[in-house]
């Protein structure tokens, strides 16, 4: 289970994804639907929803490195969205402080890749892993400059919400 707040359209949400079966569960401020994602390409997602009546969405999500925040265009309707960075769950300690920074995976999923080795020095923001979750690749990314201290990912491993992936010195 991932919960998160996001700014979607200059509005606060809190957002709860949890996997269910073959498809997710999406809770926004308390209203669930049940989803059924396909990724059609890199940007682009096909999200079955089933609520009361099956509706099917095209999403594309466009990043802006500038503001850090995405234009997802549902259908042709763009939306502006921005991690607040308000997760509940696990905590990632050591972010911005001293002591270990741990990378956990934020939802069920499937390493992909390991872009980092034990003992290599990394910089704030690099990527360290690429977990598929939801059938989309997210990219973990290091919190501050440091050194990895240990990899408990493998390549190809299937991985719980909340697993610990990788820590940083």
């Amino acid at each position: 289970m991932m919960q998160s707040e996001f700014e979607v359209a200059g509005r606060t949400r809190e957002v709860t994804v949890t996997r269910t079966g073959d498809g997710f569960a999406v809770a926004v401020d308390g209203h669930t639907w049940n989803v059924d994602a396909a990724r059609i390409d890199g940007q682009t997602l096909s999200l079955l929803v089933d609520n009361v009546w099956r509706k099917s969405y095209d999403i594309i999500a466009t990043p802006d490195p500038a503001t850090k925040q995405l234009t997802v265009h549902v259908g042709t309707t763009p939306v502006t969205v921005a991690r607040n960075g308000r997760r509940r769950g696990r905590k990632e300690s050591g972010a911005s402080g001293a002591g270990p920074q741990r990378v956990f995976a934020p939802m069920p999923g499937k390493v992909v890749r390991i872009l980092v080795k034990a003992g290599e020095a990394v910089r704030a923001r690099q990527p360290l892993v690429v977990v598929e979750a939801m059938k989309m690749e997210n990219e973990l990314r290091a919190g501050r400059d440091g050194t990895i201290a240990d990899i408990h990912a493998q390549e190809g491993a299937s991985v719980d919400a909340g697993a610990l992936l990788i820590i940083i010195q």
